[in-house]
C-alpha cells in the first residue's frame, strides 16, 4: 500500500496551462500517473496538450472528471484561492507546489482546513511519490523504488538524495512526502507518522527534519506514544548560527528549541536512530529494523 496517493488517484493540475504546470504534467502522465483534468479560469474547454479536458473552476472538473486530487502550480498571490477551491470541492490531498505564499494567506488557509477532512501537503513542497504507482509532485523518479519505507521530510533536496541513498542500498520506499519549508504547512509530521503507522504496507519510517520550529519535538512526542515502528532521523542545520535563515523560511532558530541538538535529543529519547549525516541513513533505517 501506500498513503494518500495510489494507482487509483485521478489528478487535477491546478495552472496546468503554464510552462512549470505543463512540465511536471508531463512528468506525472510519463510516470503513470492518471491526471484527469486541468483547471486555468477562463480557458475551459481546451484539450491541453490533446490529452487531458481544461475547466474553468475545480468543482466542474471533479464532477465532470472524478478527480480526487490536486496539485497546485499557480502564481503565489493566487496560490491560496486555489487551495480553497480544491477544499471546497472536496479534493484530498490538495499539493501545493508553489513557493512565496505569504504568511497571511497560509494563516487564511490553515483556518480554513481547521475541521475539514482535507489534506493540504506544502506549500513550497516538492510533493508526493508512491513509487511504482503515483507521482503527484515534482520529485525525480530515477532514484525511486518501490518498497516498505515511508519517508516525510522538511526538505526537499534531502528527500532526494536520501531516497536515491536508500534506493541504492536495495531499500525500497512505500511513499515519499515533502512537506515544505515555510513556517505554516498544511501536513505536519505528525500527522505524517500517524498515515504511516496505521499503513501495514509500511514497516519503517525516515524522517527528515532541519533547524527551526519545534514540529520535530512533537514529532518525538507522538512516536512516543503511539509509533512501535522502527525509524531513523536525519536533522539538517547542525552547523547553522543562531538567528540565521538556513534555506527555508521555516529553518530559522530563534531559541534552544530549534536548534539542531535540541531536535536529535527529543527524537533519540523517543527510540527513533540518529543518522549524523545523509549517507548513514540506510545503515541506520537497517539497524532500526533489525536487518
Amino acid at each position: 500500500m501506500s498513503i494518500l496517493i495510489d494507482e487509483n488517484t485521478r489528478l487535477l493540475v491546478q495552472g496546468i496551462t503554464g510552462s512549470e504546470g505543463t512540465f511536471h504534467a508531463k512528468a506525472c502522465i510519463e510516470y503513470g500517473t492518471k491526471v484527469v483534468a486541468g483547471c486555468p479560469p477562463g480557458k475551459g474547454g481546451q484539450m491541453w496538450e490533446d490529452k487531458v479536458p481544461v475547466f474553468n473552476g475545480v468543482k466542474e472538473a471533479v464532477n465532470e472528471t472524478g478527480a480526487n486530487a490536486s496539485i497546485i502550480f499557480v502564481p503565489a498571490a493566487l496560490a491560496a484561492d486555489a487551495i480553497f477551491e480544491s477544499a471546497d470541492a472536496g479534493i484530498s490531498p490538495i499539493v501545493c507546489i508553489t513557493e512565496g505564499i505569504p504568511t497571511s494567506d497560509m494563516i487564511a488557509v490553515s483556518h480554513y482546513l481547521k475541521d475539514k477532512d482535507i489534506r493540504l501537503i506544502g506549500p513550497n513542497c516538492p510533493g508526493i511519490l508512491s513509487p511504482g504507482k503515483c507521482k503527484a509532485g515534482i520529485m525525480p523518479t530515477g532514484a525511486t523504488a518501490p518498497g516498505k519505507v515511508g519517508l516525510c521530510s522538511r526538505s526537499g533536496t534531502l528527500t532526494y538524495e536520501i531516497t536515491a541513498m536508500l534506493t541504492e542500498a536495495g531499500i525500497g520506499q512505500s511513499t515519499c512526502i515533502g512537506l515544505g519549508g515555510d513556517p505554516i504547512i498544511g501536513t505536519p509530521f505528525i500527522k505524517v507518522l500517524e498515515l504511516f503507522n496505521e499503513d501495514p504496507d509500511t514497516e519503517a519510517i525516515v524522517m527528515i527534519g532541519e533547524i527551526g520550529g519545534t514540529a520535530e519535538q512533537a514529532a518525538a512526542e507522538y512516536i512516543k506514544a503511539h509509533v512501535k515502528k522502527p525509524m531513523a532521523a536525519f536533522i539538517a542545520g547542525s552547523s547553522a548560527p543562531p538567528g540565521r535563515r538556513m534555506g527555508h523560511a521555516g529553518a530559522i532558530v530563534t531559541g534552544t528549541a530549534g536548534l539542531a541538538s535540541e531536535k536529535k535529543r527529543v527524537l533519540a529519547e523517543a527510540g527513533v536512530r540518529i543518522a549524523e549525516s545523509p549517507a548513514d541513513i540506510p545503515a541506520k533505517i537497517r539497524e532500526a529494523m533489525g536487518v
